[in-house]
């Protein structure tokens, strides 16, 4: 699985304006609104679903990373997005560190195989030191989407 099967272009956000953890999905979770992959009036319940995710175990997996994700009826198929904070946020993460790339993914509960996926591909690609100080330094959508090809 590559990061286009799954990574909505228009909803990538370069400079997330976001300084907790719960603003970041907001923000995440409205840019793929935005971008038609998701209904408003699901909005508010995938923010709690993610949230509710994060209360067993924070998705900040440490170096800077973050993958807040959740599986949720109101998708037809696994949809995501990337965000770049330049500051960081502090999102519980197991390395105490601040978060500045974040990989949010929504899937529907009965393709748990695509989300599996989706993960594996996110964890592998996030062990590569250069690819992740590059997509840290990116500073536009189309940066970071040509990084992901």
């Amino acid at each position: 699985m590559k990061f286009s099967d799954f990574i909505t272009k228009d909803a990538i956000r370069a400079e997330l304006k976001a300084e907790t953890k719960e603003a970041v999905i907001q923000e995440l979770v409205q840019a793929l609104l935005d971008a038609g992959e998701i209904e408003a009036d699901q909005q508010e319940d995938i923010v709690a679903s993610i949230m509710k995710r994060e209360e067993l175990g924070s998705t900040g997996i440490g170096r800077g990373v973050a993958v807040p994700h959740t599986k949720h009826p109101s998708v037809q198929k696994l949809v995501g997005t990337v965000g770049v904070s330049e500051s960081g946020v502090d999102f519980d993460s197991l390395d105490g560190e601040r978060v500045q790339l974040f990989f949010l993914l929504i899937s529907p509960p009965e393709r748990p195989g695509d989300h599996l996926r989706a993960l594996e591909n996110i964890s592998r690609q996030l062990r590569d030191e250069t690819f992740c100080r590059f997509l840290k330094q990116s500073k536009t959508a189309d940066d970071i989407n040509q990084l992901l090809k």
